[in-house]
């Protein structure tokens, strides 16, 4: 069972397999592993004792950042990935990252963004698409229409407690959504990164 693997000099978290929506471009679809690691499908969510045990066979000061990124929506286990950030505090690991949906509020049933507050360093939230419906459409997630604007207040709110938020949205969607997706960015105040999808 993969929890921790490498990308450059990145070590990255695999804590779940669940995830709110069923993306038109999501890895998981190309294949059962990302970048050459081991295959990221779990055979059950790995309790905190796995994690830590996986964290404790690896030198944490050799990697630029820990990634909470694998093959589901991290944040669908928001209290293990809290505990799971205290715990690499106490060990000085580098920055922490969560790459998410940006769902957790709905995913959770609460506001969120406050609970990761000197936990996380930066947040990555994926807009996806610039509308929408073209959102709807690429994404396909549970909560259907309050999902799109969700994941905007959530980003909004991460600001006040996360010291780097951004955006991202992949290189296949359209360029008209990109631009779109770039005015929401701006207006809202979050970089916005376009990142190459890699299949």
């Amino acid at each position: 069972m993969t929890i921790q693997y490498e990308i450059g000099d990145s070590l990255y978290l695999n804590i779940t397999n669940k995830c709110p929506c069923n993306c038109e471009f999501c890895i998981r679809k190309n294949g059962d592993n990302a970048y050459g690691s081991e295959p990221l499908w779990l055979e059950h969510e790995p309790s905190l004792e796995e994690i830590y045990e996986a964290l404790d066979k690896v030198n944490l000061n050799k990697y630029k950042e820990i990634v909470f990124c694998g093959f589901g929506e991290p944040l669908e286990r928001l209290d293990t990935l809290t505990e799971v950030c205290k715990y690499l505090r106490k060990r000085n690991s580098p920055p922490i990252r969560v790459n998410t949906n940006g769902l957790s509020d709905l995913i959770n049933e609460k506001p969120t963004a406050h609970l990761l507050e000197n936990l996380v360093d930066i947040i990555s939230i994926s807009l996806n698409a610039g509308t929408e419906q073209e959102y709807l459409r690429v994404t396909n997630p549970k909560f259907k229409q309050n999902a799109f604007k969700a994941v905007q207040d959530f980003a909004v709110d991460c600001k006040a407690y996360i010291p780097k938020v951004i955006f991202t949205v992949v290189d296949v969607i359209p360029t008209s959504e990109i631009n779109l997706a770039q005015k929401i960015a701006d207006k809202l105040q979050i970089p916005l990164r376009v990142r190459k999808y890699d299949c």
